[in-house]
């Protein structure tokens, strides 16, 4: 069999460990040939392909990023796109398609489903939010990176009597937010799940700084926003391909907290520095096992169907399910951050 390899959206840790874990098993274990497609589905599009084999993959375990490289690019929203990829597919005489994407390349891999080709899906997204899965590749390396920053930032915010913000991802759903929150000893975790009250926050700093400990560290996820009614009035900025400015709300927390309560407050906007750089073990293990089951689905003649990590188990969900949904952050793990500031 000749199989498609893409990886779509942004890049994250452990989208070589899922490649490496396609090529080896695929050309290894079934002698299938293993076509990449450069940049996402834009590479699918303009016919961009690399052939990978042993060679291709070799010391790329604990790479960040993808060796195929990757696009914001969906074709069933550009004009003709889903019949370039069609066009294309035909052409490299491609028998079935492993797309490794988050909600926007797995909403892609079901229109191209749909048109009637095989395809199998890898869940990748720092967010954590693609529905059906306990995890996705990329997303421990960001909790990681993220409370490593907040532990770095608790001693100079001690030492300056500061309250200091951090801004994560997160643009549906505030998983970075709260588990890094919760893992770094955050004071106020902000996540899009639960709309904030400034007033709130207001009051807690004041009693926070009066009563125990003269800083605080205030965790937000780029998503999260003010809660209808109240004081605070803010409307999430968004750049031209519709991904949320960094440090947009960040900056206005600070301004709100300053001029409500007079604490020096500083900002720090982790933004790339997430989602780049060496992949933890688990992304590595899960990025590997992802990849091991992908490849099986397609020997076994498995098609239109995502990887999805449940509880200690890889299994197969059906692509239509899972696309255009999104995993929220359960109201206990919510609650257990509110309960630890």
């Amino acid at each position: 069999m000749r199989v498609g390899l893409l990886t779509g959206g942004g890049d994250v840790p452990g989208l070589n460990a899922a490649i490496r874990a396609v090529v080896k098993r695929g050309e290894g274990e079934y002698g299938h040939q293993i076509i990449g497609f450069r940049n996402g589905w834009k590479g699918v599009v303009d016919g961009d392909v690399q052939p990978l084999g042993r060679q291709q993959i070799r010391n790329v375990l604990p790479t960040g990023g993808t060796l195929l490289g990757t696009a914001r690019f969906h074709p069933h929203r550009n004009e003709g796109g889903v019949e370039a990829v069609l066009a294309t597919l035909e052409a490299e005489r491609i028998d079935a398609l492993i797309c490794v994407g988050g909600d926007g390349t797995l909403h892609a891999a079901s229109k191209i489903a749909e048109a009637g080709v095989p395809v199998i899906g890898i869940p990748k997204t720092i967010d954590n939010d693609v529905w059906g899965t306990d995890a996705s590749i990329g997303f421990d390396t960001a909790v990681t990176i993220a409370t490593e920053a907040i532990d770095r930032i608790h001693t100079t915010a001690e030492s300056h009597n500061r309250v200091m913000i951090v801004e994560v991802m997160g643009r549906h759903a505030g998983w970075i937010a709260v588990t890094s929150g919760i893992a770094g000893g955050a004071e106020i975790v902000l996540a899009p799940e639960e709309p904030f009250d400034i007033d709130k926050i207001e009051r807690f700093l004041k009693h926070r700084h009066r009563a125990h400990a003269s800083f605080s560290i205030v965790v937000v996820a780029e998503g999260a926003v003010p809660a209808e009614g109240t004081a605070m009035h803010y409307e999430t900025q968004v750049g031209k391909f519709g991904e949320i400015v960094a440090g947009a709300i960040g900056e206005r927390l600070k301004v709100e907290i300053e001029q409500r309560t007079g604490f020096d407050t500083r900002v720090t906007v982790l933004g790339h520095v997430q989602r780049g750089g060496i992949p933890t073990a688990a992304d590595r293990i899960l990025g590997s096992r992802f990849g091991v089951a992908a490849i099986d689905a397609v020997t076994h003649a498995r098609s239109n169907v995502m990887t999805a990590l449940r509880g200690d188990k890889v299994e197969l969900l059906a692509i239509e399910e899972v696309a255009g949904k999104v995993k929220h952050v359960p109201a206990d793990l919510l609650a257990v951050a509110r309960t630890l500031a």
